[in-house]
């Protein structure tokens, strides 16, 4: 069962990514790179990733739902309350997601390893998959507390996944919306318009706008930023240069937070 979902889920992204990735340079919102350097930085860090995927967190989320430290009864997979509980699952690991992200905001040594992601100098697609094998590692683990806690069976957990990498790649991406459109989005869910301001390298705008899929956490526990995105906002870190893919790999072993 678990490879099939696997299977179905990396289709469906797949599929979403190659989408965006196409659209954007059809409709870009804002002037894209000419070297290919950062585009090949960015995929080699998502390979890595995709093999740590495979051969470590696929096998650890089974585990950690396989020991749940909580089974709930078999009545609360079926009859009335299914969606329900699904609905209210999917709220709780967003929510978690939403601190996990804070707190590598928060954290020197969890910073050293989120930098990587903000050092990239623009955003698309690939910017969506541009993290450390480390900060993948310890992000999963992280996640299992609430899905052992809470007995989180395995179709929610993938459904969660694939609507928490849809939506990276559609915040990162640098597909131009009608505004009208990504205003009603946003305010439900994360857009470019949000999430490109946490990119913007600017020290404050960095330290806001957390949320993952569903927008209204930053509201909810005041980390909305009230800086709008232009078209020529500066992406990055605050001061800082992005770097090369060796150097990204090995930057959390050899320095501290900027």
């Amino acid at each position: 069962m678990l490879s099939s979902l696997l299977a179905l889920k990396g289709l469906f992204l797949g599929g979403w990514f190659i989408t965006f990735f196409v659209a954007e340079r059809l409709w870009q919102s804002s002037p894209a790179p000419k070297s290919i350097s950062r585009l090949s930085k960015n995929i080699g860090l998502w390979l890595l990733t995709v093999v740590l995927s495979i051969g470590v967190v696929a096998p650890l989320t089974a585990w950690g739902i396989n020991n749940a430290f909580w089974v709930r009864s078999s009545s609360w997979f079926i009859g009335d309350g299914f969606f329900a509980w699904i609905v209210i699952d999917l709220l709780i690991l967003d929510c978690w997601v939403y601190w996990v992200h804070r707190a590598y905001h928060q954290f020197p040594l969890m910073w050293r390893l989120h930098e990587i992601h903000h050092r990239d100098e623009f955003l698309d697609t690939t910017s969506a998959v541009r993290f450390h094998i480390g900060e993948v590692a310890l992000s999963s683990a992280l996640r299992l507390v609430p899905i052992a806690i809470l007995a989180v069976p395995l179709h929610t957990v993938i459904l969660f996944e694939v609507l928490l990498l849809s939506a990276s790649i559609f915040q990162h991406s640098n597909i131009k919306l009608h505004a009208g459109v990504e205003r009603h989005l946003s305010r439900l869910f994360v857009t470019p318009s949000i999430h490109w301001v946490h990119h913007h390298a600017n020290q404050s705008d960095t330290e806001s706008n957390f949320a993952s899929v569903l927008s209204f956490w930053d509201l909810v526990f005041r980390s909305r930023s009230a800086t709008k995105r232009t078209e020529d906002m500066k992406i990055g870190i605050e001061g800082v240069e992005d770097m090369g893919f060796l150097r990204l790999l090995l930057l959390p072993l050899i320095r501290p937070k900027t």
